[in-house]
């Protein structure tokens, strides 16, 4: 058993080491231009602080390590290429010749798809989020966000939202290999709600409004998911598989 998983292992360890290795170079390019970076990433929280607040840190510590957190997000930003380039490279083997061509469309796809949600989120969610949580208590609290707690939750929220985004990308290519099927999404829907809900609450910050502003989306994608499906890998209908029977007979 273990001589057979024997490569498939191997491969797993090449491809981890080179996205490690990716990550890591551009990782060490972002620290050179870190508060750049981190100045984007507090845009939202700026605009959203009332007078008299300021984002501040509690900890002698937590600037440096706060500077190594934004250099490693935007660093695995970057590097989400080379990263769904060697994830295909990893599951190539299995597939046909004819979808193996879909290596640039896959990793092309999959990285706007990333991009697409970490804007949806920075763009939407985060300005609304901030505005509508700092707000809520105005008027008893003077809002005095840390640098190195908010750093976190931006990250965390646009990671996940830019991970939900992927969802129709993968139901292409699985319809497209034939795993699944419009029928076969609509029967899992009840199921997948709870599973949104379920990863929304992993994924972002222990609040509802946050976990509801991941899960609303996520549902309209997996309702796109169903119609990418019916496309390109419709279930056949019952009159097909009645000729088919007939046809066998």
């Amino acid at each position: 058993m273990f001589e057979e998983l024997k490569p498939h292992l191997i491969e797993l360890r090449k491809r981890l080491v080179i996205s490690v290795f990716a990550i890591f170079v551009c990782f060490l390019v972002c620290f050179g231009f870190w508060e750049v970076i981190l100045e984007f990433m507090t845009n939202p929280l700026k605009n959203a602080l009332p007078k008299g607040s300021d984002i501040i840190f509690t900890n002698i510590i937590e600037p440096f390590f706060t500077a190594m957190k934004v250099a490693f997000f935007a660093g695995l930003i970057i590097s989400m290429p080379i990263i769904f380039w060697q994830f295909w490279l990893f599951v190539a083997p299995g597939l046909y010749d004819n979808e193996k061509q879909y290596v640039i469309p896959f990793v092309i796809s999959a990285s706007v798809m990333f991009l697409a949600g970490a804007a949806f989120c920075y763009y939407l969610v985060i300005p609304v989020g901030f505005a509508f949580l700092i707000n809520f208590g105005g008027q008893l609290f003077t809002a005095l966000p840390s640098i190195g707690e908010y750093v976190g939750f931006f990250t965390k929220l646009v990671v996940a939202f830019g991970i939900s985004f992927e969802l129709p990308v993968v139901t292409f290519f699985l319809a497209k290999i034939g795993l699944v099927t419009d029928q076969s999404l609509k029967g899992f829907f009840r199921f997948a709600i709870v599973g949104i809900f379920v990863f929304a609450a992993i994924m972002t910050p222990p609040d509802i409004f946050s976990q509801i502003m991941l899960a609303i989306p996520l549902i309209g994608l997996y309702a796109l998911s169903i119609y990418i499906a019916k496309i390109i890998n419709p279930a056949p209908k019952d009159d097909d598989l009645d000729d088919e029977e007939n046809n066998d007979e």
